[in-house]
């Protein structure tokens, strides 16, 4: 069970959002395929799957936003609790005003094309405060990671560096952007937006839709 000290800095960051910019009209909404929608892609990246596809917990995150830092053992907690009972989807949402968030998800977009999204999404969060907050590239950090993770790096650098990885980063933010996300973490569970201050609210919306 989440501890006291991390639950209530949990309930006191999930409701500091960072504004972000938002795109006009529909420029870069991305077109919704047959078997899609704007909150789970064919290509977005579950974390879990649960095999009757009942219940979605999808989160939008920023590697770099504090609060997702926060929210992160929280959703880590709930993945063990409902193991195979819900699926866990992750999207990325760089903020702009964050100067390492876009390099931190082309990061793990990158080690994703191995196998390896998990890990390098654990690997932010765990190192957050060595790299985030700081006007200084985060590159040599990021690829150290890679290294760390047994990665074949001239495939990682080459994806690290591929406009199609960033173009896959915005695809994310362009679908958070269409659905109102404004901020960091911001959660859907089944379509409809979470606003949690504590774990149990997580707690009490997950069981009423398993039970529905």
């Amino acid at each position: 069970m989440a501890t006291l000290a991390v639950a209530s800095a949990f309930a006191l960051v999930v409701g500091a959002l960072l504004v972000v910019d938002r795109l006009g009209s529909d420029e870069g909404k991305p077109t919704v395929l047959a078997g899609e929608s704007r909150f789970v892609r064919a290509d977005s990246h579950r974390l879990q799957t649960a095999a009757d596809g009942k219940v979605t917990l999808v989160e939008f995150l920023d590697f770099e936003c504090e609060s997702c830092r926060a929210a992160f053992p929280i959703v880590e907690q709930l993945r063990k609790e409902y193991a195979g009972k819900v699926t866990f989807v992750a999207r990325y949402f760089p903020i702009p005003s964050h100067f390492n968030a876009e390099r931190a998800a082309r990061a793990v977009e990158a080690a994703s094309r191995q196998g390896k999204f998990e890990a390098m999404y654990q690997r932010m969060y765990e190192t957050q405060t060595q790299w985030g907050e700081k006007r200084v590239a985060a590159d040599k950090t990021f690829r150290g990671f890679a290294v760390d993770l047994k990665l074949d790096m001239a495939a990682w650098d080459k994806a690290y560096n591929d406009p199609a990885t960033l173009a896959r980063i915005k695809k994310d933010v362009a679908d958070g952007q269409a659905l109102g996300v404004q901020g960091t973490p911001t959660f859907f569970l089944n379509g409809k937006k979470l606003e949690p201050s504590s774990v149990n609210d997580f707690k009490a919306a997950i069981d009423a839709a398993l039970a529905a």
